[in-house]
């Protein structure tokens, strides 16, 4: 799947990853291929991917909005 991590400032990562750990208001959640569609709010926390290679990467988040669709995960932060 595709996975974009962007701030205000700048775009922190694209390209593909397998899976996505991200902090949802309800909890931590994960996104793997082919996972349905969903809008959620994101609290602070980590953003944690996992690229092809097996190489787990995390960023630090103060809160922003996930959109998952179409094997497309977009993260907007802050």
């Amino acid at each position: 799947m595709t996975l974009e991590i962007i701030s205000a400032k700048k775009i922190l990562f694209q390209g593909e990853a397998v899976a996505v750990k991200l902090p949802g208001e309800l909890g931590s959640f994960t996104v793997l291929n082919n996972h349905a569609s969903l809008i959620s709010a994101l609290v602070p926390g980590k953003v944690e991917y996992r690229t092809s290679d097996n190489a787990v990467h995390d960023i630090d988040v103060k809160g922003g909005l996930v959109d998952v669709d179409n094997n497309v995960v977009s993260v907007c932060i802050y």
